[in-house]
């Protein structure tokens, strides 16, 4: 029987059968667990950093580009320059 790392919860899950990188679900905290090891198995929560970071990127990404989608035209760079400056 195996434990989550984060609640304690008992999650039911054969020692024998599971493989290393594979994710597993905590049924009381919903948190996302991967195996990093077997023999014993380990389990380590998957961080929601690494999904916030993306969303980040994405943000910023939008933002150089137009709402069309094309990268802005110099004098709309100039404007939103000088409305970060104020």
């Amino acid at each position: 029987m195996l434990r989550c790392p984060e609640c304690s919860a008992e999650i039911d899950v054969d020692e024998d059968e599971v493989e290393e990188g594979e994710i597993l679900s905590c049924p009381e905290c919903e948190t996302e667990l991967e195996v990093s090891q077997t023999h014993p198995v380990a389990l380590n929560p998957i961080s929601d950093d690494l999904e916030e970071e993306e969303d980040l990127e994405e943000e910023e990404d939008e933002e150089e580009f137009g709402e069309d989608g094309d990268l802005p035209e110099e004098e709309d760079v100039e404007e939103e320059e000088e409305d970060e400056e104020e």
